[in-house]
């Protein structure tokens, strides 16, 4: 199975790695359109931040934010997603051309979202999440991480039915970081499987997370934005191996470079530089 690289697009001016480089929609534009030279196979566009701590903003903005910007990458050609717990925005971008709907929230957030989306056609992705950015690791208690985020998620995947958008038009993320603490969030990478078996594609999220740079120093503030693109890269592989259907980063060059260097190291001999796209 090839594992498909998600690009981010944030139009945001507080996102947490990097808010406001692209919060103009030309800029935004041109980094998605570069993030797809460089080998993304999909575009996740999105106009609020949902970093730890962050203040949910009016679906008016957001849309004002993403809009032109998913309207101009899908003209352009590109598999637009759109990164969003509103049904009012969801709505908007498919209408201007997205194909995926990314809900953190699992539809929890905007409990019309589901019901607004099933007509529409698109495929839908529902995160793990246990709360708002506000204060979201105040939820972060578990028995059993594992074993409640795949229950909580096929709950999700019942929702969606239930709201008229059959399995096949679902794709299941963890939710890694949110809701969940370091160890939390290795617990459930690596356990991927488990949530493979649930049936839905599988997307996977680690890129920069504080997590990530938790474990390579004490002090998560030492590790700059080259090593945790670089520690994404290992988590995306490993993600590709246990089954994920994509993964969703920041730098897309370093991930790609680390799939395709792994599917050679896995075929061997028959790999080719015919077959080097991961």
């Amino acid at each position: 199975m090839t594992t498909l690289i998600m690009g981010i697009v944030n139009v945001t001016p507080d996102s947490f790695s990097d808010g406001g480089r692209y919060a103009d929609a030309d800029a935004a534009v041109a980094h998605g359109l570069r993030l797809r030279a460089e080998g993304a196979h999909l575009l996740d566009v999105g106009g609020e931040s949902t970093r730890p701590g962050a203040e949910r903003v009016a679906p008016r903005v957001e849309q004002d934010r993403v809009l032109p910007v998913v309207r101009a990458l899908a003209e352009a050609g590109a598999v637009v997603s759109i990164d969003t717990m509103n049904a009012s925005t969801a709505v908007a971008a498919v209408e201007a051309g997205a194909r995926i709907v990314n809900d953190v929230s699992g539809g929890l957030a905007d409990p019309d979202l589901l019901a607004a989306v099933a007509p529409t056609g698109a495929d839908v992705a529902l995160g793990h999440w246990r709360g708002p950015s506000t204060d979201m690791y105040a939820r972060a208690q578990y028995d059993d991480v594992v074993d409640e985020v795949v229950r909580e998620l096929r709950g999700r995947v019942e929702a969606a039915a239930s709201a008229g958008i059959a399995p096949s038009r679902v794709i299941l993320d963890p939710g890694i970081g949110f809701g969940k603490k370091g160890a939390q969030n290795w617990a459930v990478l690596h356990e991927l499987d488990r949530l493979v078996g649930l049936g839905p594609r599988l997307l996977v999220g680690t890129s920069r997370k504080r997590f990530l740079a938790e474990t390579l120093e004490p002090d998560p503030a030492e590790v700059d934005e080259a090593r945790r693109d670089l520690a994404t890269a290992v988590t995306s592989v490993l993600a590709a191996q246990a089954g994920a259907w994509a993964v969703r980063v920041h730098d897309v060059a370093a991930t790609r470079d680390a799939l395709v260097v792994a599917r050679g190291w896995q075929e061997g001999i028959r790999w080719t530089s015919s077959t080097r796209s991961p």
